[in-house]
């Protein structure tokens, strides 16, 4: 991983910005809509963005910066950049980041407007009703774990996040007689490399509490999994040939 992603609530807080035309109005909007306070290199602010044509006017506005401690991105010169920034799939309160590290927006876009097609526009309605439940989930599940996969379990059924009406079954789904599944499942695996999985298989090394797995499993898959999902070293396949991995929920 190249770098760290991170949100940044810059609401009310100040941020450089240097340059104009097409480019530094593109970094204005962004800015303005996370409601940033936009001011000039003569304030005080913790980063900045560059967007100057001349490359010696721009490297020499990133060194004047840097000198002031500030956190500079560089517009299309990754080099010059201590952060970038992503393309964005907005479903206010969910954000998706894109980030390339600088090395291609075009590619940013295209991944932005794929994930955009597959995601409904009122998937950050479903955040909202799943933070205002936050109480009345706590109370049918008073043990975190169990609420844990209850929440998983409903987010892979009756209130799946790709359907439309998902915000307004969050009422439903509280209330039915549902308890947390338990299970167990073997993934076997077609190549190491993690694109291969299925997205059924991906979901359940998302679930999983525990993952048996031979040590000759690469590590790009097992980290499709949870960071708190125990991995157990030994057999999962049973003596059967080929990679797999076995997965447990409970």
């Amino acid at each position: 991983m190249h770098s760290l992603p991170i949100f940044l609530n810059l609401e009310g807080r100040p941020v450089i910005l240097i340059g104009d035309g097409e480019a530094a109005a593109a970094k204005r909007r962004l800015l303005e809509r996370a409601g940033a306070d936009i001011i000039d290199e003569n304030g005080s602010a913790a980063i900045a963005i560059v967007a100057l044509d001349d490359d010696a006017a721009a490297t020499d506005a990133v060194a004047r910066l840097r000198a002031r401690g500030i956190l500079v991105n560089a517009t299309d010169r990754p080099a010059l950049c201590d952060f970038t920034l992503p393309a964005i799939v907005d479903r206010d309160p969910v954000l998706i980041a894109i980030g390339t590290g600088g090395r291609s927006a075009g590619l940013g876009k295209v991944l932005r407007q794929r994930i955009e097609a597959l995601l409904p526009a009122t998937l950050g309605r479903l955040a909202d009703a799943l933070f205002a439940a936050r109480p009345a989930i706590r109370k049918r599940w008073p043990d975190a774990a169990d609420r844990r996969r209850a929440i998983d379990d409903g987010l892979a059924g009756a209130i799946d996040p790709l359907d439309d009406d998902a915000a307004a079954n969050v009422d439903a789904w509280l209330a039915g007689d549902v308890g947390p599944e338990t299970g167990l499942a073997t993934i076997r695996l077609r190549s190491a490399d993690p694109d291969d999985l299925t997205i059924g298989e991906a979901r359940l090394l998302g679930r999983a509490d525990r993952l048996y797995h031979d040590a000759d499993i690469p590590s790009a898959i097992l980290d499709r999994a949870r960071a708190d999902a125990v991995r157990i070293l030994g057999a999962a396949t049973g003596g059967e040939a080929g990679l797999s991995i076995r997965v447990e929920w409970a």
